[in-house]
């Protein structure tokens, strides 16, 4: 588990630079300054989870029902926020209107919140 824990967190961190970087280069003179804001809060999001994820990963501190379960509600977190996030940035790009989806980063933002409410309680109920 902890080895795809952290190949996943890899990945995820590899493809937020990329991505921070095309944002900031690549998209700069075609999407507004707002736009650029917007994707790079998914970028920042990203990124956040990565490192949750490579800590999730490389502690014994987390019992391996709540790594898997945390390692979960982020993945899927994380595409359905930062992904949606990505998509409305970049919404005057592409002939799919991206705000009929738009509703998803809520529930991926929650699922991020779920992962970190699972990784407090782990610690509350930690043994000491």
């Amino acid at each position: 588990m902890n080895k795809a824990i952290l190949i996943t967190a890899s990945v995820l961190g590899i493809t937020s630079v990329i991505l921070g970087a095309f944002g900031a280069h690549g998209l700069k003179e075609l999407i507004t300054p707002e736009a650029q804001q917007t994707f790079e809060t998914g970028v920042r999001y990203q990124m956040y989870h990565a490192i949750l994820l490579l800590f999730v990963g490389t502690t014994v501190h987390v019992r391996l029902k709540f790594k898997k379960q945390i390692y979960f509600f982020t993945l899927i977190g994380i595409v359905l926020f930062s992904g949606s996030i990505y998509g409305l940035a970049t919404n005057a790009l592409t002939t799919f209107d991206f705000k009929i989806i738009g509703f998803i980063t809520p529930i991926g933002g929650l699922l991020l919140i779920i992962s970190w409410t699972l990784l407090f309680v782990n610690f509350l109920k930690m043994k000491h």
